[in-house]
């Protein structure tokens, strides 16, 4: 009965996150409690800088936001439009006089965009709390010439590989600089180069989660090629881990696509959890003699184990867990996976999983949807820009599907490998990712190897009628390690709902 009304507010979240109107509820709902939320005193001051452009308009709705904003000073306009006004100066550099020597904090907004009122108490309260930080960046909406507000950016925390395809940060940000940093600034794009500067501060950006900046227009993302850097002299070698049990022809074009994969030096071991399908037995031992070992394991299906005894044996220095119902499109997707998980600071790392009609299966995995964890982006067209393009975007997030994972083997053992007991079968790639995470090792979705999943074809789906009470058993075991069900993913957002696997308002 309670799976039935999970499913049921799944449904209706969706229907009621997709409406023309979601937005407009919203704000008349929740916004208020989330800006009460932020406030506390006003402390230190911020000083707001507008950006005018030759021939930019709006500027008297900008100037009059600042005050409703709680401006402490009058604001300062830099640029050609701003001539004749009582505070202006033609180019940033030339703010270097205005700077405390100890560093300033500066909001930069265009001419034509407004401030949410209250905002600078919002951030100066964040301000006086940032320690190390020098970047305060918060969540934005476009506003229409009649006032009217749609398109809201609910942000992630910081993520500077996502940030490196979209610059989600500048226009809806405060900065803390010194004098010589902002007489240091270029005469072209000097607002972008302050927020850069600022990125190289001891302490990490920090995000509020509520609406502060309402924008005329804002930068749009930009899909990254491929990459073009190589792999180091001498690559890692992978040990490519498959478990089974019959349907061959999934297997056989899984295998086929390891062979034709464009790395020069795998090892692959395929699980042979307990075949009876004599075809499958057959391609089993052609396995065996042409070079692919395969370890035969009885008994019930438990993923992690199957796993973990394969990682016992494997010669291979980075691991790829690799479900046999994966169909390969590109020769080249282990490379770029390996070259992200062999980078210091990044754990396990995930690729970009597509049904067979084009639509998006995996993306990246969130905690916290339907209390536990869930696909990002399901469903939605591949091609699809979604929500600001983040199912095409490289990035850091919280977990990534087991499905097609590859992680250093070092890390892997050091975190204790997939736990057998508490995840036999779902979550444990989950379980997995939150654990390199608290190490310090970030999951990784890399969306430019792109692959195919033919979903659960071989193990079935957790909601068949035999699985049920084993789903429930590992979904609470995941709640009770991880508190899921209470802790947001930072990755994701609180103003977006955690009942369904699209980014939708939370309505």
């Amino acid at each position: 009965m309670r799976g039935l009304r999970l499913r049921s507010r799944n449904r209706i979240s969706a229907l009621a996150g997709r409406s023309s109107h979601a937005y407009d509820l919203w704000i008349a709902r929740d916004e208020p409690a989330a800006i009460a939320a932020q406030k506390r005193w006003k402390e230190p001051a911020i000083l707001v800088v507008v950006d005018c452009q030759e021939g930019a308009g709006g500027l008297d709705d900008t100037l009059a936001s600042i005050v409703q904003a709680g401006s402490a000073h009058e604001p300062i306009l830099i640029g050609a439009a701003a001539a004749g006004e009582q505070a202006c100066i033609e180019h940033a550099s030339d703010l270097s006089p205005t700077i405390d020597p100890r560093g300033s904090w500066l909001c930069v907004i265009s001419a034509g965009d407004r401030l949410a009122r209250g905002a600078l108490e919002i951030y100066s309260a964040a301000a006086a709390d940032a320690d190390r930080s020098c970047l305060i960046y918060s969540d934005d909406d476009l506003i229409g010439v009649d006032g009217s507000r749609s398109a809201p950016q609910f942000k992630p925390c910081w993520n500077p590989e996502l940030f490196e395809s979209h610059d989600y940060i500048s226009g809806s940000a405060i900065v803390k600089a010194d004098a010589m940093t902002v007489a240091a600034l270029p005469k072209r794009h000097w607002a972008s180069a302050l927020i850069k500067t600022a990125l190289n501060c001891p302490g990490k950006p920090i995000h509020l989660p509520v609406v502060l900046h309402h924008r005329r227009t804002r930068p749009a993302p930009k899909v990254p090629a491929r990459p073009s850097q190589p792999l180091p002299d001498n690559p890692p070698s992978v040990t490519v881990i498959v478990p089974t049990r019959n349907h061959v022809q999934l297997l056989r074009t899984c295998i086929d696509g390891v062979r034709r994969t464009e790395y020069p030096a795998i090892e692959t071991i395929v699980i042979d959890n307990g075949s009876d399908d004599p075809e499958t037995i057959d391609f089993l031992q052609g396995l065996d003699t042409a070079g692919t070992r395969v370890l035969r394991i009885a008994g019930p299906f438990n993923y992690s184990a199957l796993n973990n005894a394969a990682v016992a044996v494997a010669g291979g220095e980075v691991l790829c867990f690799l479900n046999n119902d994966i169909e390969m499109i590109a020769g080249d997707w282990l490379s770029m996976m390996v070259r992200q998980a062999l980078r210091a600071d990044i754990g396990a790392v995930g690729a970009r999983l597509l049904y067979r009609d084009g639509t998006v299966q995996h993306a990246g995995v969130y905690t916290g949807i339907g209390g536990g964890a869930g696909h990002a982006h399901r469903y939605q067209d591949a091609e699809a820009t979604g929500y600001f393009e983040r199912a095409r975007l490289p990035q850091r997030i919280s977990a990534v599907t087991g499905a097609c994972l590859v992680v250093a083997k070092e890390k892997f053992l050091a975190v204790g490998g997939f736990d057998e007991k508490n995840f036999p079968v779902a979550f444990n790639d989950v379980d997995l990712c939150l654990k390199l995470n608290a190490r310090g090792w970030q999951s990784f979705y890399e969306p430019r190897a792109t692959l195919i999943h033919h979903e659960s074809k071989s193990r079935g789906s957790d909601s068949a009628k035999g699985n049920r009470a084993r789903f429930a058993d590992e979904l609470a075991a995941l709640k009770r390690i991880w508190a899921t069900d209470i802790q947001r993913d930072p990755y994701h957002h609180p103003h977006l709902s955690p009942f369904c696997e699209q980014f939708l308002i939370s309505v």
